[in-house]
């Protein structure tokens, strides 16, 4: 297959699980998809205007995932996952239905969606991706948070920083090259948190379906999953993923170095949404 055509998925694929925010049952199916289709989240327990674009425009909240929304108030939640698997794989073109508001967490990494995508397969056809080079350094800052993303030879380099007061995840620090380095320990880290926050994530209606078996729960110095980190950075690595999905909310392949300092969903899209307002 050429890195440089465009591709789907070879036949649909299931999914069933919960939503992480939700606490919802979901089933979720994946299908093919024709030339420039793109991402799209089709919501089949709505009857009417119920598919939603995976663009940065249609980002409606970040708060502890990224949802996007229609403009008739159809949303979709937690996509960055299942983006990421996309972006990893080298999927352009695909339909998402789902029966409920929220993606699956699956095991809170992108491992389940690669796995059973890779064992279907991909179909190519003879229509070149989309691709957006960076040309100069665009960065976005808030709270003594930083994002910015600047030129690069021909791949994407992400590098990642995080800062906890934890001492066990401490500060992390990583860099991949998204299109030549294995992502095998990106795909695979699950997302995470500190234990006395869950409280007062579940207050304001969130984390409802979370669990050792889709999270990583950071007490003190002890992981509370018996089987621990699967790698010796997944916390940062779990961030890079989260950026990885919300970068393809671009729609494109994307030339460039993006760095995050203490960052996350809001500041990505805030970075692209500044990237694709300014046409040099």
């Amino acid at each position: 297959m050429s890195l440089l055509n465009q591709k789907t998925i070879s036949s649909e694929i299931l999914f069933d699980g919960v939503g992480l925010h939700s606490g919802l049952n979901v089933s979720m199916r994946l299908l093919p998809a024709g030339p420039n289709h793109g991402i799209k989240f089709k919501r089949t327990d709505v009857k009417n205007n119920n598919i939603v674009d995976a663009s940065i425009f249609n980002v409606v909240s970040t708060k502890l995932c990224t949802t996007i929304g229609n403009n008739t108030g159809v949303k979709v939640s937690t996509i960055e996952h299942l983006m990421a698997a996309f972006y990893g794989l080298g999927i352009d073109n695909i339909m998402v239905e789902l029966d409920n508001v929220e993606v699956p967490i699956m095991d809170g990494s992108s491992k389940e969606f690669v796995d059973k995508i890779i064992k279907v397969g991909l179909k190519e056809n003879d229509i070149p991706i989309k691709i957006i080079k960076i040309n100069k350094r665009v960065e976005v800052k808030e709270n003594g948070k930083i994002a910015f993303i600047d030129k690069s030879v021909a791949s994407l380099n992400i590098e990642f920083e995080i800062k906890y007061k934890n001492k066990l995840i401490g500060n992390q620090k990583n860099k991949i090259n998204v299109y030549n380095d294995d992502l095998k320990d990106i795909i695979n880290s699950r997302t995470f948190c500190l234990y006395e926050d869950i409280e007062a994530i579940k207050k304001i209606g969130l984390a409802k379906g979370g669990n050792l078996d889709n999270a990583v729960v950071v007490k003190g110095n002890d992981i509370l999953n018996s089987s621990g980190l699967r790698n010796s950075k997944e916390f940062v690595n779990h961030k890079i993923l989260d950026c990885i999905g919300d970068l393809f909310t671009s729609g494109y392949r994307i030339i460039g170095k993006a760095t995050s300092l203490r960052g996350g969903h809001y500041l990505t899209n805030q970075l692209l949404r500044k990237v694709f307002n300014d046409n040099s």
